[in-house]
């Protein structure tokens, strides 16, 4: 269907980036969570209103809590993500960058998640978008204690989060349906 893509480091960052659900536990550099941080903070907004507040947690006791906090809450045998039966939320990827907004900024996140996403992957790291885990910030007692713990701002819900690291897996692109995408002349 589209026979003239312009090939380039940015479109093939765009092209090839997989979902990636097994990481090894080699930490990122300090470069490439900045990369990942900075692309995260040029990300557009409506208007310019910067509505996100993001925490990248690399600290894994925190986010093993976490998880067993979100599994209290979902069930421990809740299918709530794709291998929820072996891995956790963040699916063991050394960062997981969770936004949280005031109100409810989805475009303005979904955004977000997309430059980190790219910019992941131009970096040579895979990622994986859960939503899942906002049961957890959700819940009344948890909810508080967690949004306390990582410093985000009274009244502010999480939105999205991405689970970012070094990939120990490489999935075939899953199939399209083209006839979603038209031209009107």
């Amino acid at each position: 269907m589209f026979e003239n893509v312009i090939k380039n480091d940015v479109t093939a960052a765009v092209l090839e980036r997989r979902t990636i659900r097994e990481y090894t536990p080699e930490m990122l550099t300090d470069a490439q969570l900045d990369t990942v941080m900075a692309a995260a903070m040029m990300a557009p907004s409506g208007r310019n209103s910067q509505p996100c507040h993001v925490r990248f947690i690399k600290n894994s006791d925190i986010l093993k809590e976490m998880q067993i906090d979100f599994k209290n809450i979902v069930g421990w045998d809740t299918p709530v993500h794709t291998r929820s039966d072996k891995n956790p939320f963040y699916h063991n990827a050394p960062v997981f960058a969770a936004i949280f907004a005031e109100g409810a900024s989805y475009m303005d996140a979904g955004i977000m998640v997309e430059n980190i996403c790219i910019a992941a992957k131009g970096l040579g790291l895979g990622t994986c978008i859960v939503a899942s885990v906002g049961a957890l910030f959700e819940d009344a007692d948890k909810g508080a204690k967690w949004r306390r713990a990582i410093d985000i701002p009274e009244g502010y819900r999480f939105l999205i989060g991405v689970a970012i690291g070094n990939p120990d897996e490489k999935p075939e692109q899953k199939p399209r349906d083209e006839s979603h995408y038209k031209v009107i002349e």
